[in-house]
């Protein structure tokens, strides 16, 4: 191994760690608690090898994101492949999203409410995020009916999935009544 392969493994691996110890800390205390500072602590690198990396908050909070967006998209993947006909892969995935949205609620954020810097619905768009959009594309776009767009469909379908993940975790949605609203969704909305 060269001394520059070496150098870029280091570097790549310098990266993960960054993005790692910030994911951590933002489900531990939030993003708020996230700084080049206290990074850079907890990982026991100075704060100018943070910013060789990132240029601040905002790439780091990008970077989760992305990870996050993978994950995602592995998740309802493997969620919908499980289930048995249109309806039972409606049902995962919305149960899979609400999940993970529950289970990683920073990375959700830094998905979906905080600014990474990221392009959404455009041509620019990180591969990731299609990724993540296109899992659900892959099973709602089977159930959004005669005439209808696939894409616009799994739009309404996402957002309001969005809303009940929001609205649950800020507790202006009961939880307990969750799988009541998955499946009104699922058969008012998909009609499956």
């Amino acid at each position: 191994m060269s001394v520059q392969e070496r150098k870029q493994r280091e570097r790549a691996e310098r990266e993960r760690l960054i993005v790692a110890t910030a994911r951590e800390l933002a489900e531990q205390q939030g993003w708020d608690a996230v700084t080049t500072r206290r990074l850079a602590e907890r990982i026991e690198y100075s704060q100018p090898v943070l910013y060789s990396h990132f240029r601040g908050k905002r790439e780091i909070i990008g970077a989760v994101a992305l990870e996050g967006a993978t994950e995602m998209a592995a998740a309802l993947r493997a969620a919908a492949s499980a289930a048995d006909g249109p309806r039972a892969r409606v049902t995962a995935l919305a149960r899979t999203y609400l999940d993970f949205a529950a289970r990683n609620p920073a990375v959700y954020d830094a998905l979906f409410q905080l600014d990474g810097g990221l392009a959404f619905a455009n041509e620019d768009t990180p591969q990731p995020l299609k990724d993540a959009f296109a899992a659900l594309l892959e099973s709602l776009g089977e159930v959004a009916g005669d005439g209808v767009h696939p894409g616009l469909f799994t739009e309404v379908f996402w957002a309001s999935l969005h809303g009940l993940a929001t609205l649950t975790r800020a507790r202006r949605l009961p939880p307990e009544d969750t799988e009541r609203r998955v499946e009104l969704l699922v058969d008012r909305l998909a009609m499956v």
